[in-house]
């Protein structure tokens, strides 16, 4: 029996250590789980194992938490958790669980237990591009959807991370239908387009998440409307409707140029030109129509004696339409007998007899037309509309322009200059011709144009570096270089926001702080090309909304505040000064003490310190409370911890107590034979107040009739009674000392009085009295001792001598203070007679004067 015992303790331990472990196993397996949001600050409570294990308690990895071996409680560390480092993108609709093991109890037990790392919305949507281009043909169906393949992408998980999407600036074209589930984005032709009205679409693609408190990015979305051949060749009201050419002109000379137009673009725009089966032999013989270009040409030299007309009907066909029909008379003049021909000068600048003419001159004479031969009464003219004008001076024709040229509205001119006369003879001349090409030279006259001069957006504060904030345009109706448009900030644009030169993307580099400031305002240049450039400039207002990304402050983490005892309820003790920079709510602050069941409350509103209770500093002598404050920000509010200390000042409530000797009528026997300075007793007082107020003195009170003089004092500070002098035989008896025990107090001092019995007596058996001794003294003799007799011992010889003394002292006074009043006369005298000479250097000026004794 004795080895069977050790070996079935053995196993009964084994046993109960498995149901130990099984039941730790237990409990961390189901019901031990902890939460806390990610990007939390050090130092804040993450959750406690005590509830489930007893101490003591040590966390095995303490990377991003640290746990208190006595209580229990972990807490966040210096390494802040991030939920998406911590949590790879697959687990973004799951929990991000994170694993800690712990030792705990006083066997040592591990446990493992999880920490749920609770999501919170820190991550802003963003695009991958900042634009998103999108084809759409023009003759789409209304209702038809497009779908979008670039989305936003959200870090963030759940709610935080689920997005919504949204246009701007869609002008009702075009509308979002978004699956539920968010995967697939459509956009959808609210309208019919076309594209000869409107070949690009400009909006905005917003995705926000679906927190409390959004996030959004944006992406530039440009639909460009791509063409169908749903147009038809059109002629212009300008084709020529009628030509008039000489009866000897050259073969392949331009008989007309007929243009017709197509609003479509590429191959369906291409126009094919040709004569109608109607048009006669002779036309067809005479001229040829280039089906390209729609020049009609000679086929031949002419030599025509006889005035002709010809009708050339001209088809301009395009691509599954009917062709556009026009008609062109050539009337064919006969020829002139006599050559005659104009001779040019040129003035303006011409390029293979082109001139080239800068838009905006004033009227400006461009050439000088001479006819040479023999002729009468010649006359010549411009045919058609056209900013020209011709002016006879000495003989000859100046072709000038008429008013200041635009390149925007026309850049090409054809201008036919016509002569009519007659020869020396008198016979008709056949009218002379030419045909002048003006082109305008295109100079930078506009500015570029913003489609508005001031822009508005709101960026929430702590955004993503490089974010995009919009997209400015600025057109110019110059061309070429004159109308290529680059874009910058002006020099005081901050440093943290930036232009695309090309596209007038605008950026910001930096995350923004509202705290430092809360609205900034751009000035966007728009600049072209031209020589000398010019620039317009947009005004762009940021307004930067509040996020609640700073705590309350206060203006010392320990506030110390005195206050007197006994004052009434809700007298104020201080205030409290904590601010938060947020605004709004996030700003918005409520106080609470945290730790504290005493007479102390906190107004809110105002930031002060009440009490609630009287205060009796015998008490209770200082207050110790921890001050919360807190701000209505969201979706997380933060919180500051402040420290107060009340002290409680004392005041003179509480008069002295007497503890020795106990009653009025304890007595004590002294023998004669004690010896001066002998202490005999001692009275032992206390005061519950402090400071002054409970400094306590001790004095006899005598009766002002009282003649003879008490053989025992006592000594003022330590209460102590002696034996003030040689007892006598004279001094057997019973003696009472009335004492008052006095404190500092201020203005009034407190007291209290007893009585101390002393006894004479050669045999030292104890004494006793019959009856307690009545004080027969005036009252203000015990609240002022000072006026009653001093009990001290004093004998005739040593009043005397102080007599003595005391006359001498007076008589010594007397005789110094007769002279000191002769020197003053004297010296009186002496200033009087001085004083107007120095009356001006040695006076101080009255606002001096008053300003010298205001400071001092």
């Amino acid at each position: 029996m004795g080895h069977e015992t050790p070996h079935n303790m053995n196993w009964a331990g084994l046993l109960q250590n498995l149901l130990v472990v099984a039941h730790l196993w237990q409990i961390s397996g189901e019901s031990v789980r902890f939460s806390i949001p990610e990007e939390q600050e050090p130092g804040i409570l993450a959750g406690s194992l005590s509830k489930y294990f007893p101490p003591p308690y040590q966390l095995l990895t303490q990377e991003y938490l640290w746990m208190d071996q006595n209580t229990g409680n972990f807490y966040t560390t210096e390494k802040k958790m991030d939920r998406e480092v911590l949590c790879p993108e697959e687990t973004k609709g799951e929990e991000c669980i994170i694993l800690h093991n712990a030792v705990v109890g006083p066997s040592g037990d591990l446990v493992q237990f999880p920490v749920i790392i609770e999501d919170i919305n820190d991550n802003a949507p963003h695009f991958e591009n900042t634009e998103i281009h999108l084809s759409v043909s023009e003759d789409v169906t209304v209702g038809a959807s497009l779908l979008l393949d670039e989305r936003a992408q959200d870090r963030d998980a759940r709610s935080n991370g689920e997005l919504q999407y949204h246009l701007q600036d869609s002008d009702g074209v075009f509308t979002l239908k978004v699956e539920e589930d968010g995967s697939t984005i459509m956009l959808v032709v609210q309208t019919g387009l076309d594209r000869e009205t409107k070949d690009q679409y400009q909006m905005a693609l917003v995705a926000t998440d679906c927190s409390s408190y959004p996030f959004s990015a944006t992406a530039t979305l440009i639909v460009t409307v791509t063409d169908v051949d749903d147009n038809c060749p059109t002629f212009s009201f300008d084709t020529p409707q009628s030509v008039t050419i000489p009866g000897d002109s050259l073969k392949n000379m331009l008989v007309a140029q007929i243009i017709a137009t197509d609003p479509d673009l590429g191959p369906n725009a291409a126009i094919i030109y040709s004569f109608s089966p109607k048009v006669s032999e002779r036309a067809r013989k005479l001229f040829r129509l280039d089906r390209l270009d729609g020049n009609i040409r000679l086929t031949l030299d002419l030599q025509s004696d006889k005035l002709e007309e010809l009708l050339l009907t001209v088809l301009a066909s395009g691509h599954h339409c009917p062709p556009a029909v026009t008609q062109v008379t050539v009337s064919v003049l006969p020829k002139v007998n006599k050559e005659l021909t104009i001779k040019i000068r040129f003035i303006a600048e011409q390029l293979n007899q082109t001139m080239m003419l800068p838009e905006n001159q004033p009227p400006t004479v461009l050439a000088i037309l001479e006819l040479e031969g023999s002729y009468k009464d010649f006359t010549f003219a411009i045919e058609d509309e056209v900013p020209f004008t011709l002016s006879p001076q000495n003989g000859k024709c100046l072709l000038s322009t008429s008013r200041p040229l635009d390149y925007e509205m026309k850049s090409e001119y054809h201008i036919t200059v016509v002569g009519h006369g007659r020869s020396a003879d008198g016979t008709t001349i056949a009218p002379i011709r030419h045909v002048f090409r003006a082109m305008v030279k295109d100079v930078n006259d506009n500015t570029p144009h913003f489609l508005q001069s001031h822009y508005q957006l709101e960026v929430e504060e702590n955004n993503q570096p490089g974010m995009s904030l919009m997209h400015i345009s600025a057109t110019d109706a110059d061309s070429g270089s004159n109308s290529r448009v680059t874009y910058k900030l002006d020099k005081y644009a901050p440093a943290i926001f930036k232009v695309d030169p090309t596209t007038g993307q605008l950026t910001v580099l930096a995350s923004l702080d509202r705290e430092l400031q809360s609205e900034y305002k751009l000035n966007v240049c728009a600049r072209d090309s031209g020589s000398p450039p010019l620039e317009s400039v947009a005004t762009v207002s940021i307004r930067v909304l509040d996020q609640n990304d700073n705590m309350p402050v206060f203006l010392t983490p320990h506030f110390i505040f005195f206050i007197h005892e006994n004052v009434p309820l809700f007298t104020q003790v201080g205030g409290i000064e904590v601010t938060d920079p947020d605004e709004g709510e996030n700003g918005t602050i409520e106080l609470h003490v945290a730790n504290s069941s005493g007479p102390i409350v906190v107004d809110s509103n105002q930031g002060t310190l009440y009490t609630t209770a009287v205060l009796d500093r015998e008490v209770e002598d200082r207050y110790e409370l921890y001050l919360l404050a807190t701000d209505h920000g969201r979706p997380v509010a933060f919180t500051s911890i402040a420290r107060v200390t009340i002290f409680v000042e004392d005041i003179n409530d509480n008069q002295p107590e007497v503890i020795l000797p106990s009653s009025n009528s304890s007595c004590l026997t002294v023998s004669p034979e004690t010896i001066a300075g002998t202490m005999v007793t001692k009275i032992y007082a206390i005061d519950g107040d402090s400071g002054l107020n409970a400094e306590l003195t001790y004095t006899v009170a005598a009766p002002e009739a009282a003649h003879t003089s008490s053989p025992f004092q006592v000594e003022s500070r330590s209460g102590n009674i002696t034996v003030a002098r040689q007892l006598l035989s004279s001094d057997l008896g019973m003696h009472h000392l009335f004492i008052v025990v006095r404190d500092g107090g201020r203005p009034t001092p407190l007291y209290a009085t007893v009585w101390v019995n002393l006894l004479i007596n050669e045999s030292m058996e104890p004494c006793h009295l019959n009856r307690v001794p009545t004080w027969t003294g005036i009252y203000d003799m015990v609240q002022f001792p000072s006026k009653a007799s001093v009990c001290k011992v004093e004998d005739t010889k040593s009043a005397q001598l102080t007599l003595f003394a005391g006359i001498g002292m007076m008589l010594a006074s007397a005789c110094l203070l007769v002279a000191t009043a002769v020197f003053h006369l004297k010296q009186r005298r002496r200033c009087l007679q001085n004083k107007n000479r120095h009356s001006e250097e040695n006076e101080i000026p009255l606002r001096l004067r008053d300003k010298y004794y205001s400071e001092h």
